[in-house]
Parts: structure tokens; sequence; C-alpha cells
């Protein structure tokens, strides 16, 4: 099985920053895809940005220029930094990894179980 894991949310100000992590382990044989997502109270569920096994990055409009996706792909890591976080911002952020466990199976997508964010004076 895979096993996907956040961390490194928390409660900041308007215009502080905050980096996540995200790291899968279990029986891996590659990681194509991985990406963050979030959901805010009665919102549905955005995709924030997302970056490929080569490191090519997409990003929602609303954090273009602020948050900046990367991996480490010996570690089987994401991270999203986010600097100058707005309240709009604030969601419970979503870690995905779109995973090949051998080379016999296709991808299937995990989830993490989701770290909070808050943005507030």
């Amino acid at each position: 099985q895979v096993q996907v894991v956040e961390s490194g949310g928390g409660l900041v100000q308007p215009g502080e920053s905050l980096r996540l992590s995200c790291q899968a382990s279990g029986t891996i044989f590659r990681i194509n895809n991985m990406g963050w997502y979030r959901r805010a109270p009665g919102k549905q569920r955005e995709l924030v940005a997302y970056i490929t096994r080569g490191g090519m990055t997409n990003y929602v409009d609303s954090v273009k220029g602020r948050f900046t996706i990367s991996r480490d792909n010996a570690k089987n890591t994401v991270y999203l930094q986010m600097n100058s976080l707005k309240p709009e911002d604030t969601a419970v952020y979503y870690c995905n990894a779109d995973t090949q466990q051998s080379v016999a199976f296709s991808s299937y997508t995990y989830w993490g179980q989701g770290t909070q964010v808050t943005v507030s004076s």
C-alpha cells in the first residue's frame, strides 16, 4: 500500500509564509504527477498546483507569483512554499501522488489526509 502524509500547516497572519510538505511512502515503483489541492469551507476542492516528475509546473491564477511547488524524487516528497498569504488562502490543503507500485501496474492517485492553513489577523 501507499501512504501520503502532509505537514506544515498552521495559523499565520496575512503577508506571512508557510511551507507545506508531503511525503509518499510504502510500495512505490515510480511517482508521476504530484499536486496540491485545497478546500475552503462551503467551497469545492480546487487545484492549487501540480508538478510532473520532470519538474513542469502549473498553478491556479490566484496563487501565481506567491506559491512555488517543488519536489524531491529521491525522498518521494513534494513541497508547497506559500508566500504573501492572504485570508482567502485559508483552507484544508491536500496532497496527492500519482503512483505506480510496480512496472506491471498502471498509476493510481493516492491522497493525504489534509493539513489546515488559516490566515487571519
